[in-house]
Formats: C-alpha cells, structure tokens, sequence
C-alpha cells in the first residue's frame, strides 16, 4: 500500500536530518579545536637565564630559570631602561614602567596611555595586576622582583651578563624574535658594530685616556671592567672594554686603590684625554655642567687634557642609568667620537 506524507512533514524530516548532521559536525571541530594548540600556546620564544636565588644579604646562588614569552605582546611592563631603548627602537611601545626613570630621549618608546609600574627597586604590583600584562621585563636593579611579578605574567631578566657587546647582541637579537623585528635587530646590531668600530679606529690615534666619574664634588677614576671596583667601573669600562682606550696607566684600580682621587692625581697622570660622567646629574640630584664647575681650576687647567681641549663630557643618563640598548650605544659612539672633530 502506498503512502502519501503531506510534504510539510517530509520537509520537517529533512530539516532535523540536517540539524543533527551539523550539531554531530560541530561538535567535531569544537573537540578538534580542543585538542589543538591555541595560537597563543604556539607562537612563545624560549628565555633561559642564571637567576640569583639567595636572599639580598646572602652569597650569590644562582638557578637555571626558563620562562616561555609569547611572541608579539600586546602589553609590556619593562623595569630595565635598556629594554625599554630597544623595544621603543624596534618598532614596539612599553604600555608600563618606572616613568619617573624613563629618559627624555626614550620617551617615545612608550605607549600613549603607559602606566607607572613602579621604581626601579619597587613594582606597583596592584596596579601592574590591573592593567593585565602580557610580559614583563626586569634586570639590573629590579631583578630582585622576580617572585612576585612572575605570579601576575611571564617574566624575564634581560640584565647584562657578560661583556657590554654580549649582552647587547643577546637581548637585542631576544627582543626582535618576541616583536617580530628580526631583520631590524640585525640591521640594527650591524650598525652599532660598524659605529663601535669607527670609534675604536679614533681612540687607536688618540693617545691615553682616563675616565672619571664626579659625584658630590669629589671624584673617582674608572678603571677597566677586568680591573674591579663595582657597578661604576662596569659603566666606566666602557670606554676601554668596547671603545678601546688606552689606560693612562695600567692598573688604574690598584693607582687608586679604590678610593676617589684629588685633582692633583689627574695632573701626575695627565691623560692626552679626560672622560667625564657626572653621576649627580644622571641622579637628579645636580643640574647639567656640575662635573664641568668641579674641574674648573688651575690644577686641572695644567692638564694636558685642558690645554688640549679635550675634556670630554659624557651624556651622564645614557652611560650610568641606561647602560644598553640600541638608541643608547648609538649615544655612547656619538660621545666617543666627539674627539674626532
């Protein structure tokens, strides 16, 4: 016997037949999509650092810490100035830092609307937990904060190990993986060789060299990082270690013996050229030409650094606060070939 379905009821039949079919297809791609790896979980970069693990008054103990950072972050917190230089140099933007440390000349780094994530010593971490970051970048002064900013985001320590060109070379090369700017660090690492090596070639014919630090009036000599003497060598041996300086004398350290210097100290020595970063102006705590009133007397005037012009006043911020980056080391190449003209 033949049956005649109205076809209201034979389209309501096909109708679920294809709802079923695509509920079952659905249900397919939502499990496959499960299963598969999120763009973010698969677009990360590899970070491993030696991370200091003592406490602040106990001897150094260092563990190998790797944190995976997602490529292309939409929001950085960077407590390292150099960092912040780089990022700014590559094309990125910083949304969060110190901004009371943040130099004029780094300004432009930052995003429109950046917060203040804090000091260089303490992080605002309420606020940095508001604002959401997707990476956050700490080294140098800051890198006692690890702990409690690793529980709000990734982070990292891109201080400087090594010497000033290793570290430079590591973290610009990082930092144009995670931004996606690989060809712009490289060109931009060539560039700095290039410059660094022109300021050697002016150093090589330039004679002996000393460099001093002035700081509430008195002054200190840098010696070679090789040499010792803490943090202001570190910075100060930059003009030997990278620039290629030829020491007034060959142990600065042990001529000094650690200890600031008298003004009679520069006449003894008499470099053919005296360095000069200003520690009090990198601090805020003197107005620019400090270091310059300092030296103006008649011992120093006798100096053949003086009588030959050639004092050399280094930008105080760029070699004692930022001490890295790309926009940076093209400042100290500039400094250092101030001597050419």
């Amino acid at each position: 016997m033949h049956i005649t379905r109205p076809i209201a009821t034979l389209s309501l039949v096909a109708a679920s037949a294809l709802v079923l079919a695509g509920c079952s297809s659905a249900g397919e791609e939502a499990a496959e999509a499960a299963d598969a790896p999120t763009a973010a979980e698969a677009e990360t970069v590899e970070f491993s650092w030696d991370r200091n693990i003592a406490g602040e008054d106990e001897e150094p103990e260092l563990e190998k810490t790797t944190v995976e950072v997602p490529k292309n972050p939409e929001k950085i917190v960077a407590f390292e100035m150099s960092t912040v230089d780089t990022i700014g140099a590559l094309g990125g933007e910083v949304a969060g830092a110190p901004l009371d440390s943040v130099p004029d000349y780094l300004q432009d780094a930052l995003a429109d609307d950046a917060f203040n994530a804090g000091t260089l010593f303490e992080a605002d971490l309420i606020e940095i937990e508001a604002q959401q970051p997707d990476l956050i970048i700490i080294g140098g002064r800051s890198s006692g904060l690890y702990e409690d900013l690793s529980e709000i985001a990734p982070t990292i320590d891109l201080g400087m190990v090594g010497t000033y060109t290793e570290s430079l070379e590591r973290n610009v090369t990082f930092l144009g993986e995670v931004l996606g700017a690989e060809d712009e660090a490289q060109t931009a690492l060539a560039d700095l060789e290039a410059g660094i090596d022109e300021a050697k070639a002016v150093t090589a014919e330039a004679g002996t060299g000393l460099g001093v630090m002035v700081s509430g009036g008195e002054l200190s000599a840098l010696a070679p990082s090789e040499q010792g003497g803490g943090s202001a060598n570190v910075r100060g041996g930059l003009l030997y270690d990278v620039f290629g300086v030829e020491p007034v004398v060959d142990d600065i350290a042990s001529a000094t013996h650690g200890e600031p210097v008298s003004f009679e100290f520069l006449l003894e020595q008499n470099p053919d050229t005296l360095w000069v970063v200003d520690r009090d102006v990198a601090t805020g705590e003197a107005e620019a030409g400090a270091a310059a009133q300092v030296l103006d007397n008649d011992i120093v005037k006798q100096t053949s650094a003086a009588q030959n012009d050639r004092i050399v006043y280094l930008d105080p911020v760029a070699w004692y606060i930022v001490y890295g980056g790309i926009e940076t080391t093209q400042l100290l190449i500039d400094d250092v070939m101030q001597i050419a003209s």
